[in-house]
């Protein structure tokens, strides 16, 4: 059984969806079987593995709402071991279609228990929201990896969502954990950027993944192209940080 990890954070532009598109790829580049879900209504990690949204036919929208299984909607990308359950802008009202449903918290989980036996991880990337979208993904993951970056605002909706986790876990996975505190667009020639770090190292010692994503163009570069950082350069500084990160991830779950 697949290893479901969501990557969430309630805030946007944290480097979330970079982070479960690369980590995804590394984990490819690594030998594993990968299932990249993205639960975005905008679309970016479909579009950063070279999907394009208008040749698809189901998305994640006809799997959450019952409309299609997790395999039907799955397509293989180009890049070793990884697939994607992809995304449209349709998402944006799946709220709203989940109310009527019974156990809609737990839709997701649903359609991925059918193929969480084909691979050996699931990477779901949530909305920046802490909606009925993002509680799926928490409900349906063994663990959550929080993206955040070293900025006041970030630390503030660390906390936020720590009670959030909390809370699904007690009421619909008490088996949830989190898997690590992933640190972004690290600057460390800005005061503020340490300040945070050491902030987090402060309270968060034990969740922090070792390796930091710094700063790096060919990270930003990468999506034009369709293709995940560690394919588009792999010898680059953000390649190899993230690919250290999944290592340190493999080790953790």
């Amino acid at each position: 059984m697949a290893y479901t990890i969501a990557f969430a954070n309630q805030k946007g532009g944290v480097g979330k969806t970079t982070s479960a598109v690369n980590i995804s790829a590394c984990l490819g580049a690594l030998g594993k079987r990968v299932l990249l879900v993205d639960l975005d209504p905008q679309g970016n990690a479909t579009s950063a593995v070279g999907v394009n949204k208008r040749d698809v036919r189901r998305s994640v929208y006809d799997v959450v709402i019952g409309q299609s299984g997790a395999a039907e909607a799955t397509v293989r990308t180009k890049w070793d071991g990884l697939s994607l359950i992809p995304s449209t802008i349709s998402l944006a009202g799946a709220e709203i279609d989940l109310i009527e449903l019974d156990r809609r918290e737990r839709a997701l989980k649903k359609a991925l228990d059918k193929v969480s036996g084909e691979y050996d991880v699931i990477a779901v990337d949530c909305p920046p929201s802490l909606g009925l979208l993002t509680v799926n993904a928490l409900t349906a993951a063994n663990g959550v990896v929080i993206p955040m970056q070293c900025e006041y605002f970030a630390l503030e909706g660390l906390t936020q969502l720590m009670v959030s986790i909390k809370k699904v876990k007690q009421l619909y996975n008490p088996s949830l954990v989190i898997t690590g505190i992933l640190v972004t667009m690290y600057n460390g020639r800005l005061n503020l950027s340490v300040q945070v770090m050491d902030e987090l190292k402060k309270y968060y010692a034990d969740k922090l993944f070792s390796t930091v994503i710094t700063r790096n163009v060919r990270l930003t570069e990468a999506p034009s192209y369709g293709a995940p950082a560690y394919h588009y350069d792999r010898n680059s500084k953000g390649s190899q940080a993230y690919l250290e990160v999944s290592k340190e991830l493999l080790g953790r779950v």
